[in-house]
Order: structure tokens, then C-alpha cells, then sequence
């Protein structure tokens, strides 16, 4: 009662062996590598430092300097936000347009 198709397979079985057989040797491969990965990788490649915030003490000033001098922001950008951090900014009037958009046109 065991067989019910007198012990020999069918082609559902045939499948479900050859699906059984790709998962296994995936399994056993995918695991193999990972753990050739984990035992192989030192902690200074695997772990970066993250990126130092600026200290809670730091002033705008002090963290505008920072930047300026890491290259993130040019001269003319520092001394107009060091103006505006101090409240000597210039009227927008008579600031020039950015120089990444053109001037606007006049018709």
C-alpha cells in the first residue's frame, strides 16, 4: 500500500528529485563560499569607520572653516555664508547669479 504506483517513479517524481538535487548542491556550494568569506576577511577590510559628525561643540564657523578647507565649498561660497553666520550679508541685489545657471536674459 506504501506504492501505490508499484514502486517505480513517475515524472512528477523525476522533477521534484531533480529540484531537490539543484537546491541541495546550491545550498552546499552557496554555504562553502560564505563561510570560506567569513573565516578568510580580516575586520579592518570588512569594517569601515564611519564618518566623524561634527563635534556638538563645534560652531557654524568652525564647521564652515572645516568644509572650506576639505575643498566642499570655494572661496567666494565661505566668505558669503561666513557673512550671512555673522549678519553682514550683502543685500541679494547686489549678489552675482551662481555661476552654475546663466544669467537671465532681458527681451
Amino acid at each position: 500500500m506504501m506504492f501505490w504506483n508499484s514502486d517505480h517513479m513517475n515524472g512528477w517524481s523525476y522533477g521534484f528529485m531533480a529540484v531537490g538535487m539543484v537546491l541541495f548542491w546550491g545550498l552546499l556550494i552557496f554555504g562553502i563560499v560564505m563561510l570560506v568569506r567569513f573565516l578568510g576577511s580580516s575586520p579592518s577590510r570588512t569594517q569601515t569607520p564611519p564618518a566623524q559628525p561634527p563635534h556638538p561643540s563645534a560652531s557654524g564657523e568652525q564647521i564652515l572653516a572645516e568644509r572650506y578647507a576639505r575643498g566642499e565649498i570655494n572661496a567666494e561660497e565661505h566668505q558669503e555664508r561666513l557673512d550671512v553666520l555673522r549678519g553682514t550679508a550683502r543685500p541679494a541685489i547686489n549678489r552675482k547669479p551662481p555661476s552654475d545657471r546663466p544669467p537671465p536674459t532681458t527681451l
